[in-house]
């Protein structure tokens, strides 16, 4: 039966298709939009950059429309910065007094402490033996000098004796790798000489990476040899920690 045209009436309008949107590949909305506002106000690419922590490619393909920056956004930029420059100062001063005062609170450790701090330390950042890997072996890798002094005075609070201690630089191939050898060298206090062969990781000239300038020496390896019992010793040193530790928070 053919609908009169008082059915077609009475039915509701067809939606219409809502277009698909297509929205650019892996780009967060808020941050284009910052990308945008920053190149409009003046910003290099190097700045937003630097300001969102994106990839220069990223930025490239969310601002190639807007016009480079004119001398008159440049002056823009120097007034923004000029304006928070103060700000900055006070905030950075904030921060300081703040892990000052902090660092205060800790004073000397005594050896239990230190004991516990090195067993927390080399859990959360040494290697570890897997049920699928058995490796009991003592290895700690980090790019923080603090971090490698406190382990290096846990082993001496443990007994380890230097001549069980195997050093290793791990650092990008363009960086400056004979001053980061002697750098961690002297930390260490260890001959250069001594230190295992550099392992050099491949640089990518794609990758944009904050690691780079002086203060980059990459991290420092350090092994204990013989280390299967000491290992042994730390695992169950860790279990000890968390079958002690309060079951919930109060």
């Amino acid at each position: 039966m053919k609908n009169t045209p008082e059915q077609h009436r009475n039915e509701p309008a067809p939606t219409p298709a809502r277009p698909v949107a297509h929205p650019h590949p892996r780009a967060k909305p808020a941050l284009r939009q910052r990308a945008r506002e920053l190149r409009r106000e003046g910003a290099t690419y190097a700045e937003i950059v630097a300001e969102l922590g994106v990839a220069k490619s990223s930025v490239s393909l969310w601002v190639r429309d807007l016009p480079q920056p004119s001398a008159s956004a440049e002056r823009m930029r120097q007034a923004r910065e000029a304006r928070w420059a103060s700000y900055r100062v006070r905030r950075e001063r904030t921060r300081q007094a703040a892990m000052e005062a902090a660092a205060l609170e800790i004073g000397a450790l005594t050896d239990r402490e230190l004991f516990l701090v090195g067993v927390g330390l080399y859990w959360a950042e040494g290697s570890k033996s897997k049920p699928y890997r058995l490796t009991e072996d003592v290895t700690f890798v980090n790019s923080d000098p603090g971090m490698i002094r406190v382990f290096l005075a846990w082993l001496s609070l443990l007994g380890v004796t230097r001549e069980r201690l195997y050093f290793r630089v791990m650092i990008h191939e363009s960086a400056d790798v004979t001053a980061a050898e002697r750098y961690w060298a002297d930390l260490a206090e260890a001959d250069v000489s001594t230190f295992r062969k550099t392992t050099l990781k491949r640089h990518n000239p794609k990758t944009t990476r904050k690691n780079t300038g002086a203060d980059y020496r990459g991290c420092l390896v350090v092994r204990v040899a013989q280390g299967a019992d000491l290992y042994r010793r730390i695992e169950g040193w860790w279990n000890g920690i968390t079958a002690g530790s309060p079951t919930r928070l109060r």
